[in-house]
């Protein structure tokens, strides 16, 4: 195994200077282990003293000091110890913290879209749970295991150092039992380990996605097992648990059975050797202290065994940093190029996700004029909402490009290209601040002037006066919360402060009721005026006044024209329209007859 596939090797990367400090913690817990057990051996001299002169225990002599001196190994040993953990800690603290600084520098400049395709709540939970995970497995549990480490070690020779025979009568269920234990820790204990993470990852990251999604359910009135993918990935973590569980059953309780039979094998080894004859006073010592020393073997192999699993943890921990880490970052160009106009330009692109090797998007030719509105539509997954992105340079393209005012926007830095174009989400999120900051993020110099004209363009009025405290409001707190067409508007506001040249619209409208659809078409009306529009939309009726429409299937254009053109065609959008206008007059009479 190489240096950089073991976790102390890979944390000490980020270490520093400090490193010396855990190399320092490492000799020092290995000392105080060994200090620990100088108590023990001065504890057998008093036995030893006193047996000697039994029954005339006032003639023992030194009883006292080697009271005082098991005392003061005691003592060294828990201030060594307390040394160990303050240089672990030091060092474990600056590891943790350049992990969480050196993945999240590595965060900011990835893809938009690598966030929808790890998942918020993965990368989240990665970031967070990992850095501690290392940080726990510097500070306490490396100094602990090279502590169980070396105990056992020292033990073994004080076995021996006595009485061999009884040292191997202690050893010999210890052994079976560490052989038992190795069964369950080894490599299939670490692919089992994997699993559990990444059961617990996917439900926590299902758990972020059904929240985001409760203004589906009262919006449209699902019901919460529409959310399978969530039940799923509990019923997938209860399973393997249960599952996991019964295969360390048999194994677990052999372990135990061995580790606390110590003291069977060690008075059976000694009838053997005492037989019939009386003991001597020289062997019942000796078993004294291997009865007072034994059960300090066996805690420390029960220690191991469990530390072993933190190795696995940090490993774990660390392999998922690396799956961030190896996210290909967005390439800054040298010098930005400053786009000449609005238009935009798909020549030829393909692109496929990083995890598939099967082309979301394949040969795209689209042309868009500045000022055009035009819109994408086309079944679920076939790549509308893909190439949007592209155009924001959510991810970069397989192969062709894509120019906007001429120039490709891979030669535009991130800063510029996000100053020229705008993207309204489906499922816009506000932050847990006032209404006042979540749009001020478009423009953070905006006076409260500007910021309110945009709220009021974007017909967020009735909203702030139903408010306590109007635009400083903070959403969530206090039970404030907005309904999923109410956030749409205030992130159209944020939008209209932005006044980007190109507004992508991704299906804007999807989330709002009725009465807030109304309002959202008003803003958006505002907010694309006289601006360069991609607009992706599953209610066609809002895509009939565009200059063109594209129609995606199977990541491909099969269809361009007009509404009016395409109407005529008779081809895919036709039979669309056919639909929408069917499941339309069919919501319009059940609405009817329910009233």
């Amino acid at each position: 195994m190489q240096k950089k596939d073991k976790p102390l090797g890979r944390l000490m990367e980020y270490a520093g200077n400090r490193k010396y400090l855990t190399y320092t913690s490492l000799i020092l817990s290995a000392i105080s282990a060994v200090l620990a057990l100088m108590p023990f051996v001065y504890i057998w001299y008093m036995i030893r003293d006193v047996l000697a002169v039994a029954p005339e225990f006032d003639k023992a002599s030194n009883i006292a000091y080697y009271g005082w001196m098991a005392v003061l190994f005691a003592v060294l040993s828990i201030i060594v110890y307390v040394g160990s953990l303050m240089c672990s800690h030091i060092s474990a603290f600056r590891v943790a913290a350049n992990i969480r600084k050196s993945t999240l520098e590595h965060v900011v400049k990835l893809p938009v879209g690598a966030f929808d395709l790890i998942g918020s709540g993965k990368i989240r939970k990665t970031i967070s749970e990992s850095s501690s995970a290392t940080e726990t497995y510097l500070a306490h549990n490396l100094p602990d295991l090279i502590g169980a480490i070396v105990t056992p070690l020292a033990i073994i020779v004080l076995l021996f150092v006595f009485d061999w025979r009884l040292g191997l009568a202690c050893l010999a269920p210890v052994i079976c039992a560490f052989l038992i234990m190795s069964k369950m820790t080894g490599k299939r204990m670490q692919e089992k380990m994997k699993q559990y993470n990444d059961a617990l990852m996917d439900m926590n990251n299902e758990a972020v996605e059904y929240i985001r999604g409760v203004p589906v359910v009262k919006t449209f009135g699902q019901t919460v097992f529409s959310f399978a993918k969530f039940k799923a990935s509990i019923d997938s973590y209860h399973k393997w648990v249960v599952e996991y569980t019964k295969q360390l059953r048999q194994p677990m309780m052999f372990f135990t059975l061995l580790i606390d039979s110590v003291f069977v094998f060690l008075i059976a080894v000694s009838l053997l050797i005492v037989g019939r004859a009386p003991a001597d006073k020289s062997f019942i010592t000796d078993l004294v202290f291997y009865i007072i020393f034994s059960p300090l073997l066996v805690l420390t192999i029960t220690r191991i065994m469990y530390m072993s699993e933190n190795n696995m943890i940090v490993k774990d921990a660390l392999n998922r940093i690396d799956r961030i880490m190896n996210v290909n970052q967005l390439v800054e160009p040298d010098k930005s190029v400053k786009p000449v106009n609005n238009s935009i330009e798909i020549k030829n692109v393909s692109f496929s996700y990083p995890d598939s090797d099967i082309n979301a998007l394949d040969g795209i030719d689209i042309s868009i004029e500045a000022g055009q509105k035009v819109a994408l539509v086309g079944e679920s997954g076939s790549g509308k909402t893909t190439l949007a992105g592209l155009v924001s340079r959510f991810w970069d393209v397989k192969s062709g490009e894509i120019l906007i005012g001429g120039v490709n926007v891979k030669d535009i830095s991130k800063i510029e290209l996000s100053d020229y174009v705008s993207y309204v989400f489906q499922d816009s999120k506000l932050l847990k601040t006032s209404i006042l900051e979540n749009v001020r993020l478009a423009n953070p110099k905006a006076s409260r002037e500007e910021v309110r004209d945009a709220l009021h363009y974007a017909q967020c009025d009735d909203i702030l006066a139903k408010l306590p405290e109007g635009m400083d409001t903070v959403i969530g707190k206090n039970g404030v919360y907005l309904s999923g067409g109410e956030c749409q508007r205030i992130a159209i506001a944020r939008a209209i402060l932005k006044n980007a040249p190109i507004v992508v619209l991704d299906e804007a409208t999807a989330f709002a009721d009725p009465e807030n659809e109304h309002m959202v078409q008003h803003a958006l009306k505002f907010l694309t005026k006289g601006k360069t529009v991609l607009m992706i939309a599953h209610r066609l009726s809002t895509i009939v006044d565009v200059d063109n429409i594209f129609v995606l299937s199977e990541g491909k254009v099969v269809e361009s024209g007009t509404h009016k053109d395409l109407v005529k065609e008779g081809g895919v959008y036709s039979k669309m329209w056919k639909d929408y206008i069917t499941s339309v007059e069919w919501n319009v009479t059940k609405e009817e007859q329910n009233g």
